[in-house]
């Protein structure tokens, strides 16, 4: 369980102290000797200052490879419509007060390879607390090559109820596990 506190201010203008406040908690439970179930949820609010107050690199956003699988990086919450000069509606991200994700996988190692077949879930919300409404969901298949300095990780979602504009696949490859 690993829960961070942050005291931060603004000062467009006046300076308003706010909080940033990030709980996360993983959970991993081994089902004989080469399969580990791995769970992860995490939650964050940022209280006492008005999203549109907040610098855009102090919101909160979810999608990518270390958040929601499934979705491409930053792709998940609020989207403010945005048109280029053709007038193509551009929908941009611009994240939020509140998030919450959650992950699940089953870890098969054989030798130095491993395949993890994963369901992810989650949601960025304007609002200081996170809500359980409009979840999105991302599930997928990847494979591992566990080296010494950490596995190799190469894994392929796509989203569940994939709606208009989002890809269909997503592929990560990256060092380490998910979480």
């Amino acid at each position: 369980m690993k829960l961070n506190v942050s005291p931060e201010a603004s000062v467009q203008g006046a300076a308003r102290p706010y909080g940033r406040f990030m709980l996360e908690g993983t959970a991993y439970y081994p089902v004989g000797d080469s399969i580990v179930i791995a769970g992860r949820a995490r939650a964050g609010s940022i209280q006492g200052i008005a999203r549109d107050d907040l610098a855009p690199s102090r919101r909160y956003y979810a999608g990518g490879g270390g958040s929601v699988r499934g979705f491409g990086f930053q792709e998940l919450g609020p989207r403010t419509p945005e048109f280029d000069e053709d007038g193509n509606n551009l929908n941009r991200p611009i994240g939020g007060r509140s998030l919450n994700e959650f992950a699940l996988e089953a870890r098969y190692r054989f030798g130095n390879f491993g395949i993890v077949p994963f369901i992810d879930a989650g949601q960025v919300y304007e609002s200081s607390l996170p809500k359980g409404s409009d979840l999105r969901f991302g599930a997928g298949i990847g494979g591992r090559f566990y080296t010494n300095f950490g596995p190799m990780r190469v894994d392929v979602a796509t989203p569940i109820a994939r709606r208009p504009g989002e890809s269909k696949i997503a592929l990560y490859i990256s060092i380490g596990q998910a979480f």
